[in-house]
């Protein structure tokens, strides 16, 4: 965590962390608590974690709580939005989301994956010690980004790349969350800062027909005046076209492949395919492997190939 040009309160703050959880998860894995005293889930959860952490002491876990009130520049260097909030440190880094992990079941499980993957106490080759394992911390932020939480999932993603500024999936998911979000400017900076070979991987890529798709984005006034040109005029292919980008940029993709599947049954040669194109940059930016896109693309297939 930077700690260049604070002030006095804020470098406390800093140095507060360093000593409670920084220096302790360099042979430890720090359960990291963020809450509040007002908040009544934190309440319910703090005896949960006390007892994990109580009883995965031996195996070198201690917790540690923040209160967000108090800790208002540490947890704003986290991107807290939301409490409780919870998150596993090793060697300075956050290596998981624990915060969908509420029961004492539940965190169990995700205590002993951690601990079977970042060794406590072990070093790595030439007294390396262990790398945090990034594929499950890219894993708890796509699950963060699914479950329609866009500011955490960039928040964790933010963390990945500083870890790993090489790391494209990190980098894509990061366009991604901020797209979804809303902060298109943002995901396009973050875009145009890449070096060009980050820039042409094929997960970058498929974030950036995301955040191309989203540029279509209106306001909800125009919406309705785009979907009313495309129901009252059905055979103006513009007016379709319009509104199934407009639609798609606001969230509602089934009414966008819907219009999409219609035009092109209609005349699937229409602005040399544009429609077909579209579809299928909506297939890019969501994933091949999504079961929505595998089943537009049966209905697609259908009308192509009858």
């Amino acid at each position: 965590m930077a700690s260049t040009g604070l002030n006095l309160d804020e470098q406390k703050a800093v140095d507060r962390f360093r000593t409670q959880v920084v220096e302790p998860s360099m042979t430890k894995l720090v359960i990291v608590d963020f809450w509040a005293e007002w908040c009544g889930p934190c309440k319910a959860l703090t005896p949960t974690l006390e007892k994990i952490a109580a009883e995965y002491a031996d195996k070198g876990v201690i917790l540690e709580k923040i209160n967000v009130d108090e800790d208002q520049f540490i947890a704003g260097q986290f991107q807290i939005k939301s409490i409780p909030t919870v998150y596993a440190m090793f060697q300075g880094q956050p290596v998981a989301d624990l915060t969908p992990a509420r029961t004492e079941s539940q965190l169990k499980e995700a205590l002993d994956q951690i601990l079977s993957q970042i060794p406590i106490g072990e070093t790595g080759t030439q007294g390396e010690a262990p790398k945090p394992d990034l594929d499950q911390f890219l894993t708890m932020a796509e699950q963060v980004l699914a479950d329609g939480d866009a500011e955490r999932a960039a928040g964790v993603f933010s963390q990945v790349v500083e870890m790993a500024p090489d790391n494209a999936a990190a980098h894509a998911g990061l366009i991604r969350s901020l797209v979804a979000g809303g902060q298109t400017d943002a995901a396009r900076a973050h875009l145009e800062a890449l070096n060009p070979e980050l820039a042409a991987d094929p997960l970058v890529q498929q974030a950036n027909s995301a955040l191309e798709l989203a540029g279509t984005q209106v306001d909800e006034g125009e919406l309705a005046a785009l979907r009313a040109a495309a129901v009252e005029r059905p055979a103006d292919m513009d007016a379709q076209f319009a509104f199934a980008e407009a639609a798609y940029a606001a969230g509602d993709r089934d009414t966008a492949a819907d219009t999409l599947l219609a035009m092109i049954e209609n005349d699937r040669e229409w602005n040399e395919g544009a429609a077909r194109t579209k579809l299928l940059q909506i297939f890019e930016a969501i994933g091949l492997e999504d079961d929505w896109v595998v089943a537009t693309r049966r209905r697609l297939s259908k009308i192509l190939f009858g």
